[in-house]
Order: C-alpha cells, then sequence, then structure tokens
C-alpha cells in the first residue's frame, strides 16, 4: 500500500526519490527500494517522508483517503 500511494504522490507533485532523498537525508538506495516496494520505510524515514509531501503517514500507510488529515 505504501508504495503505491508513494508513487502516486511522486507523480503528482513532479518529485524525484533523488530530491526527497537529498533534502532528507534518506539515502538514494533506501528511498529506490521504497519506490520499488522492496522495502518499507521505517518509522523515522516515514515521517521525514510524510513531512516532506505535505500529508500525513496514516495517508501513506493506506489508512485514510485524507492527505491533510495531520492539518485538521
Amino acid at each position: 500500500m505504501f508504495t503505491d500511494i508513494f508513487v502516486q504522490l511522486l507523480q503528482d507533485k513532479g518529485i524525484t526519490p533523488y530530491r526527497i532523498a537529498k533534502e532528507t537525508g534518506i539515502s538514494q538506495g533506501l528511498m529506490n527500494e521504497y519506490k520499488s516496494g522492496k522495502k518499507s520505510p521505517n518509522i523515522q524515514n516515514l515521517i521525514k517522508i510524510a513531512d516532506y509531501l505535505d500529508c500525513s503517514t496514516d495517508y501513506l500507510l493506506g489508512r485514510t483517503n485524507d492527505p491533510n488529515l495531520h492539518k485538521k
């Protein structure tokens, strides 16, 4: 579930995994593994990705359809 949502957000926002990696400090290798579905992020990286993409961790994990849940 994470991978599908993550890839869709990248496409919608026009952001590359390299850019997120560079700006969050997460390695590019890990970011590529997240995108391909080989790995899921640990909680610290999930939070960094959610903050960067301005969405909730619950949205990234498929627990809600509201990406703005964290803003309420």
